[in-house]
């Protein structure tokens, strides 16, 4: 996708060096900053504090955070242990825990010298196969608007709400919620986004919004709290998130507030759709409010926010009194009862248990 008008990925590997090159999160929207990752400890550290995040793009860091890992150490031992620190980076994203296991059971059966360069191929392949696969859930995406657009008459702009990021920085490249609107974009079918700005962190209102605004998308930035009422007066045709994990029954995690939209989109009759991998899925849950781990990030990221002042200058301000404590739970479980269709790489699906069934969905 586009920054400046150049293409780029949110991680490319840098040919040669056994190293890659991430796009800082933290710095955006003001800054575009590019890091460097030469081990495991420092891709460990970019997932767990967020210098990437997004459930797509978790997986092939630790991907090649592992590689790394066993380019240092191959042994049995580090096998382990490697594995064990890298999943203990994010606990909800089952894409993580994914990635790892096709890089463990891929170079656990071999000779110890050749577990680092097989495993760096691994990573390559999954770092590809990323791009591939939001490409093609954006086209299965592009005819679930295509079909919207034309219920509502076919003139007017087809408005879209979404939550978080999902983009092509939540990912190596595409997206999973905003593929779609980019296809739709680049062959001339109408949008406009409501972008949540979606506290605490306000990957919205920072991400998405720089997303859409690198690639000239119409896009209007709203409140949290302003979902329901949008949807509630009719200026909402289809919200589409993306996910950190479906179960296998079809409900879905992903960033803390997504519930409350399912919600109010089914009080309103306004369709629900989620996009993502067929790799978020974890077919080992049907419950997802009893099983999924909700993450428990620090209470700071909700009693202070961080902006860009008069002097350009980046600061962090705390918004509430001194001695106020905050609960950061990071995401939420919306039913699958409240979601009208999964969206694949390999289509559009129920989310059911039937509609999601291994031998269904990967046909």
């Amino acid at each position: 996708m586009q920054i400046g008008n150049q293409h780029h990925r949110a991680i490319e590997a840098l040919p040669g060096s056994g190293r890659v090159r991430i796009l800082d999160q933290t710095f955006l929207p003001h800054e575009v900053v590019w890091r460097d990752l030469s081990s495991a400890k420092e891709a460990a550290e970019a997932i767990k504090v967020m210098r990437v995040r997004g459930a797509p793009l978790i997986g092939a860091t630790a991907a090649y955070g592992y590689a790394m890992a066993l380019a240092e150490d191959p042994s049995d031992g580090n096998l382990a242990s490697a594995y064990d620190t890298l999943h203990a980076t994010r606990p909800t994203a089952v894409n993580l825990r994914w990635a790892l296991d096709r890089i463990r059971s891929m170079a656990a059966p071999l000779a110890p010298d050749q577990r680092a360069p097989r495993a760096w191929t691994e990573a390559l392949h999954i770092a590809d196969e990323d791009v591939a696969t939001n490409e093609a859930i954006g086209k299965h995406g592009l005819e679930v608007f295509q079909q919207a657009f034309v219920r509502r008459g076919g003139t007017e702009p087809l408005n879209i709400m979404t939550h978080c990021n999902a983009g092509w920085i939540a990912t190596v490249d595409w997206g999973t919620a905003l593929s779609p609107i980019y296809q739709a974009h680049q062959q001339g079918l109408p949008v406009h986004i409501w972008v949540s700005e979606t506290r605490p962190r306000n990957q919205g209102a920072a991400l998405t919004a720089w997303e859409l605004s690198q690639h000239g998308i119409p896009h209007t930035l709203i409140v949290d709290n302003g979902a329901g009422h949008l949807l509630q007066r009719g200026l909402v045709d289809l919200v589409i998130t993306g996910a950190d994990r479906v179960t296998a029954a079809g409900d879905v995690a992903n960033k803390i507030g997504t519930y409350l939209k399912a919600l109010a989109a089914q009080a309103h009759g306004v369709p629900f759709y989620v996009a993502a991998p067929v790799s978020t899925i974890d077919w080992t849950i049907d419950d997802g409010i009893r099983d999924i781990p909700i993450e428990q990030r620090a209470s700071r990221e909700v009693t202070h926010v961080s902006g860009r002042g008069a002097d350009a200058s980046t600061a962090e301000v705390l918004i509430t009194p001194d001695t106020t404590p905050a609960r950061n739970d990071a995401f939420d479980v919306t039913p699958a009862g409240l979601v009208t269709g999964i969206i694949t790489e390999n289509g559009v699906f129920p989310a059911t248990k039937e509609g999601l069934a291994p031998n269904a969905i990967k046909a």
